[in-house]
């Protein structure tokens, strides 16, 4: 594994952009190695829901934007059915680079260790430093163990939203990968139901009602 630098976060004063910019330079693991580019967080400050996934995707990778991939398209129309404008909401990952490894002429996606979240845990902090969300939702285990509690169990506590030291609420849900994942229609149309579900729940508790879509 290369030697670990230090993230070069731009001191609490900077904007978001001067973060953003920062962030491509970024080698405090070795994932930037093997990664196209960073893939840092989208949307604005201000925004009162801060949505959580893992690492980029493939696509995500490629394009240099969260959440635009068969997962992305999946949240927003999850989001559009909860009545949450996505306008008001800011999409990122707890790790900014993609893990993967091929499988013939495809990428394979890696579920990043503990050392490779911890190294960019400094970039997520300065992003809810400046986004100033009155929720953090996680998408799936891996947000949701990193930012809540090693020890979260998704299926167990999906869902209920808690106090946090990173703003003043905090909840998690499914991944949408893991919908697209589910074995056969059926299994897919009862998980996309579960995350509709959970960003209501959510939404009901801590959504100023100017974030509401009219659905």
């Amino acid at each position: 594994m290369a030697a670990q630098a230090p993230a070069p976060v731009p001191p609490a004063g900077a904007p978001l952009d001067a973060v953003r910019d920062a962030a491509t330079g970024c080698r405090a693991c070795d994932l930037w190695e093997h990664a196209t580019q960073t893939v840092f967080g989208e949307g604005r400050t201000g925004a009162w829901l801060m949505l959580v996934g893992e690492q980029p995707g493939d696509r995500e990778d490629l394009t240099g934007a969260p959440f635009v991939g068969p997962a992305g398209a999946l949240l927003d129309r999850a989001l559009e059915e909860a009545g949450i404008d996505r306008r008001a909401a800011y999409v990122t990952n707890v790790v900014k680079h993609f893990k993967w490894q091929p499988r013939g002429k495809r990428r394979i996606h890696q579920r990043p260790n503990t050392e490779e979240i911890r190294a960019c845990r400094p970039w997520f902090e300065a992003e809810v430093l400046r986004v100033r969300p009155t929720i953090i939702v996680c998408l799936g285990a891996t947000a949701a163990q990193a930012l809540i509690d090693r020890r979260f169990r998704v299926t167990r506590e999906r869902g209920e939203v808690r106090p946090s030291e990173l703003g003043p609420m905090i909840s998690a849900t499914v991944h949408p990968a893991s919908v697209l994942r589910a074995p056969n229609g059926d299994a897919r149309e009862a998980a996309y139901r579960g995350l509709v579900e959970d960003l209501r729940r959510i939404a009901a508790q801590a959504a100023p009602s100017s974030a509401r879509s009219d659905r």
